[in-house]
């Protein structure tokens, strides 16, 4: 159900309206509530997630929700007919054999996997490792990624060797690696080595990871690097478990602003050891180049150009004959190109047209691009909504299948739809009907597709399609959360109220105590992920976490159920609708969307009498943690009580790539401005910071700068630091009951004002 501002709903409400006050809970009430996830999260059945095609097409698979947990299920396109995807036992034993733990059969660590080896076995991720894990024969290794380490993608470790594994040319006659720093060749079955360069040095060496040959073996082009600045954060690991002494954790870790490592592509003719050195005049000051990428024919290879500080990519394309580069596309931005958000796809593998990407008329669009001059040929695709992914390309029917989200009137903007179009912007065609988010996956040939759709109050149903007409070929599950709900489950509320434009629709959903009594009055606490990079408000079913970046659903009704109304937000400076509407956040990331969060808020209580707007909280972690901290900070007359988890509270001293993405190089005065430590002594209300001692994605000194800050300031606030813990800490690892006890206990306390049990107590 979608709530609107309602005076009939208002009218109701007041009539029902109450100063009845709340029970302060007990230890039970506690543990009911921690206990939540556990208690609910095996109650539904056939609830699955998305299908994934063997190599050949003939069958495709998915996991489900059985009895005690879940399944991996293969159907066979033809025929229907279900089995097992594998042999959930033996892999379990095989896996924890491997990890040297214990894996249950009915809750394996993984949700969705790819097939390998023709089907004969599977890859999966766990953590920041990839597995294979055959199926037939059934032995589970980690995959090895034999390449050299980047810091986010931009400063080489260079305490770890390079990949120089010899590359062998398409014909076969040659072999190329790096020795000494310079770029050598060896033709097969000599044992001399020729040098095509010389001038390599380790300050300015070959990289043989970017090695590339083309594809008539008569070329080279590979990247010599200047390295750029190898900075460490160093980490104490208090209380490890095989030893009494502490440990120190190194990591290289670039931050904004850092010399980051200089590309510079070199292209070799191998037969007469010509060396051409690309004029970088269309890609100077880079932040990141692509690895090079030949065109089929041999005649050009082309690479991504990210211009640092994100205001240009390009692709740039360099005639194999003359060295001579050109640009294939360019977009521009007066804000940001949003990296993640890039798309293209090079006809026939020749690069005569591109499939581009651009937001440059304030949506995300396709356009058909001359990959000579540089030019749009046409628009592909136009209206006031998003593209959200191309799926497929047909190169010889000239389609493209994509996801789009905002087409449909009347209906969540953030919704998920696939579609068919020409390249020529003609023939657009609907594929998913129904009023939900769809996931499609297609069969290897396209003939068929796989629709996996949900809402928050829609189970997932999934359905076998024919792709030529999208005719509806059989229903393959559909989820039944009958004994969820049985056990007390509701489903989030829909909301939705203008921003701070008046004008803009703000999306949220509200989740309510489960003996909610609308007599009462009841205070608020905001669930807040605010990153630019995605929306984090769910959109589909799973209620224990389905949707990254945002807590889950049953993490908001645990804390209701103490005695709150539990809300989740996406205000401007979120992705996934107009550019407008992202770029709120350029070089302004204390914004947070709070303006558009806090209408929303009013909005509420307006129509809601038992929505006590006088009493609002507000937890988040990492991007989520900065955003609660400037909560206290920005708008302390509206937040009063805050938990903040392994925030990037000062983002001169975060990561690299999402900083600089966000907030431009050079480094500015933007940085500054939506600094919690440089604006710490604003803090009012109650704050809470946890952090995990090892975390690894944000620099957990970043925690303890801001609690140095409020101590200067002669500030209160609480901080708990988790020996061993890392970003994810009481979410998704690590010692979850206890900090989840800390966060709930910290609101009712100080934003319910009632009494907390207490842990320490004899019982």
């Amino acid at each position: 159900m979608i709530l609107r501002r309602s005076s009939r709903v208002l009218a109701i409400l007041l009539l029902c309206a109450s100063a009845a006050g709340q029970a302060a809970p007990d230890e039970a009430a506690f543990q009911r509530s921690i206990g939540l996830r556990r208690a609910w999260q095996d109650l539904t059945r056939d609830v699955a997630w998305p299908a994934h095609w063997t190599p050949d097409g003939r069958h495709f698979s998915y996991r489900k929700t059985v009895a005690g947990g879940f399944a991996f299920e293969t159907v066979d396109a033809e025929t229907l007919a279900k089995s097992a995807a594998f042999d959930t036992a033996r892999l379990a034993a095989t896996l924890g054999e491997a990890r040297h733990e214990a894996v249950d059969a009915l809750h394996l660590p993984f949700a969705e996997f790819d097939y390998a080896d023709g089907g004969k076995a599977i890859t999966f991720g766990l953590g920041e490792t990839r597995w294979r894990c055959g199926i037939v024969v059934y032995r589970c290794e980690a995959i090895v990624d034999n390449s050299r380490p980047r810091g986010f993608g931009v400063v080489r470790d260079l305490s770890v060797p390079a990949d120089n594994a010899p590359t062998v040319s398409p014909d076969r006659t040659w072999t190329a690696f790096v020795q000494g720093d310079n770029l050598v060749v060896r033709k097969a079955g000599d044992a001399a080595v020729v040098p095509l360069s010389v001038d390599g040095t380790a300050g300015d060496f070959y990289d043989p990871e970017t090695l590339r040959w083309s594809p008539d073996s008569r070329h080279i082009m590979i990247y010599r690097v200047r390295p750029g600045y190898q900075r460490r954060v160093l980490r104490v690991e208090s209380s490890p478990r095989d030893q009494v002494q502490p440990k120190l954790r190194s990591q290289l870790y670039p931050k904004p602003g850092d010399a980051i490592d200089q590309e510079r592509p070199v292209l070799f003719d191998v037969a007469t050891r010509r060396q051409t050195v690309i004029d970088d005049a269309l890609f100077p000051n880079p932040y990141q180049l692509s690895a090079p990428r030949w065109r089929k024919d041999g005649r050009s290879v082309a690479f991504d150009y990210v211009r640092r500080g994100f205001g240009r990519v390009r692709i740039v394309a360099v005639d194999a004959e003359s060295g001579v580069a050109h640009a294939a596309v360019t977009e521009d931005a007066k804000t940001f190109v949003f990296a993640d958000l890039r798309y293209q796809h090079e006809v026939g593998g020749r690069g005569d047209e591109i499939i581009w990407a651009s937001e440059r008329d304030g949506w995300n669009h396709l356009y058909l691009v001359d990959g000579r001059t540089g030019k749009v040929k046409r628009r592909i695709t136009s209206g006031n909504w998003v593209v959200r992914d191309v799926i497929a390309v047909d190169d010889v029917k000239r389609e493209i299948v994509f996801s789009a989200s905002g087409m449909n009137a009347g209906e969540d903007p953030y919704f998920r739809h696939v579609y068919r179009i020409g390249f020529d912007g003609r023939r657009l065609t609907a594929l998913t009907p129904a009023k939900a988010d769809h996931d499609v996956r297609f069969s290897p040939d396209g003939s068929l597709y796989v629709d996996t759709y949900s809402r928050v109050d829609l189970p997932t149903v999934s359905e076998l399609h024919r792709s030529s007409d999208g005719a509806l070929v059989a229903t393959i599950t559909k989820g039944d959360d009958g004994a969820l709900r049985a056990a007390g489950f509701r489903p989030p509320e829909v909301f939705v109220a203008k921003g701070r434009d008046g004008r803009t629709d703000i999306w949220g959903v509200v989740v309510r105590p489960r003996d909610y009594d609308p007599r009462k009055r009841y205070p608020v606490i905001e669930n807040i992920y605010a990153g630019p990079h995605d929306s984090f408000v769910p959109k589909q079913y799973w209620p224990f976490g389905y949707h990254s970046g945002g807590d889950k659903v049953i993490g908001m009704q645990a804390q209701a159920d103490l005695g709150f109304i539990v809300v989740q937000i996406d205000g401007t400076g979120t992705a996934n609708r107009s550019k407008a509407f992202q770029d709120v956040a350029w070089k302004n990331l204390a914004d947070s969307g709070f303006p558009d969060r806090i209408a929303w808020h009013r909005a509420l209580a307006a129509t809601d009498p038992s929505y006590d707007i006088s009493r609002v909280g507000i937890y988040g972690a990492s991007a989520g943690g900065q955003s609660t901290l400037n909560a206290l900070l920005f708008h302390g007359d509206f937040y009063k009580v805050g938990v903040a988890y392994a925030g990037c509270y000062d983002n001169r001293m975060d990561k690299i790539s999402w900083n600089e993405q966000w907030l431009g190089w050079p480094v500015d005065a933007s940085y500054a401005a939506a600094s919690g430590v440089d604006h710490a002594a604003r803090l009012t209300g109650k704050l809470l910071m946890i952090v995990g001692e090892q975390d690894s994605n944000v620099d957990p000194a970043s925690t303890m700068q801001v609690a140095d800050a409020l101590i200067r300031a002669g500030k209160d606030f609480d901080l708990l630091v988790v020996p061993g813990g890392e970003h994810s800490v009481g979410r998704s690892t690590g010692p979850i009951d206890y900090v989840a006890r800390r966060q709930f206990g910290f609101f009712v306390r100080n934003l319910a004002g009632e009494p907390v049990p207490d842990a320490n107590a004899v019982r």
